[in-house]
């Protein structure tokens, strides 16, 4: 069931509750699965009805501005925001409101910009009742091109939101608005059904298509994942993490989620290599197989802890 949640200011934002487990399963507990940049909930209904299967109820949503929760920036496609501190904002007022109506064990799952916001809101511990578990896909810790250091990327997003409009685009998309880019399969996913399946959603809802991220989402971006390099605010995260990368990776950097896992106190650190690439959960079966059963048992021992 697909509904409307409303912020504090008044911004609707989409939220969808999968079918619960079957009559007569025992529910394990619930999990809130949070996307990607540009991304939208639909691309995951198949991860949905997995952990469904498994006895979790799951729900998700977008992030404000994104897929169908409005936009902030100047036009449809670009995505915007001005810190994201507003992200954790709404995360953090959704969480509470939905963990009073959902049974524990709860679990609060991310996917690249999703990981990288509901592990920060961990961090912050301004999600309350604390989460049970986190389970992190691909979490944006770090971005290529990997050779160039973090403190430049910002200084150089700095600039560019300094000598124009914030909002614009701060990268190429295709040749035809709307157009998915050329290669774009490649950097996510080796399956082709499945890369079909978010050319049928787009198709099918126009309102989710997202293209790049404005100069003013860089900005942000670098701020916070600066922020996020620190051990001491990583030693916040209290509860225990599943953290799932790729050493393929040619989105996100592996290396950043590496040193967020040593510096985590409680991890379980899952690596693929060239077999995956960043979108795990989306994978061909080999991979994602091995993905969901190595979560599969992380929640398993959340729901018996």
């Amino acid at each position: 069931m697909e509904s409307r949640w409303t912020a504090a200011d008044g911004h609707e934002i989409r939220v969808i509750e999968w079918a619960a487990p079957d009559a007569g399963q025992p529910v394990k507990g619930s999990i809130l699965f949070m996307p990607g940049r540009g991304d939208a909930y639909e691309k995951y209904l198949e991860t949905f009805e997995h952990w469904r299967r498994q006895g979790w109820q799951v729900t998700a949503g977008d992030w404000r501005g994104q897929a169908v929760s409005g936009r902030l920036g100047n036009d449809l496609v670009t995505g915007h925001i001005d810190d994201f501190a507003l992200w954790i904002a709404d995360i953090a007022a959704f969480w509470s409101q939905w963990a009073a109506s959902h049974r524990g064990p709860r679990v609060l799952a991310g996917h690249s910009m999703g990981g990288h916001l509901v592990l920060r809101a961990a961090a912050e511990q301004v999600l309350m009742p604390r989460p049970d578990a986190l389970v992190l896909s691909a979490p944006m810790l770090g971005t290529h091109p990997l050779l160039v250091p973090l403190w430049l990327k910002h200084a150089s997003a700095v600039i560019m939101n300094r000598i124009g409009d914030p909002r614009r685009p701060a990268w190429k998309w295709s040749e035809k608005p709307g157009q998915l880019p050329v290669g774009r399969q490649a950097l996510l996913t080796h399956d082709d059904a499945r890369y079909s399946d978010e050319e049928f959603w787009r198709q099918k809802r126009s309102e989710i298509i997202m293209g790049p991220g404005s100069w003013g989402w860089v900005l942000a971006a670098m701020e916070s994942m600066r922020l996020l390099r620190s051990p001491a605010l990583l030693a916040n995260v209290d509860m225990p993490v599943f953290l799932l990368s790729t050493s393929a990776d040619r989105l996100v950097s592996p290396a950043a989620n590496r040193h967020t896992a040593r510096h985590l106190p409680d991890v379980e650190f899952v690596e693929f290599g060239k077999e995956a690439a960043h979108e795990i959960l989306r994978e061909a079966d080999p991979v994602r197989d091995r993905a969901l059963d190595a979560i599969d048992t992380f929640l398993g021992r959340i729901a018996h802890s």
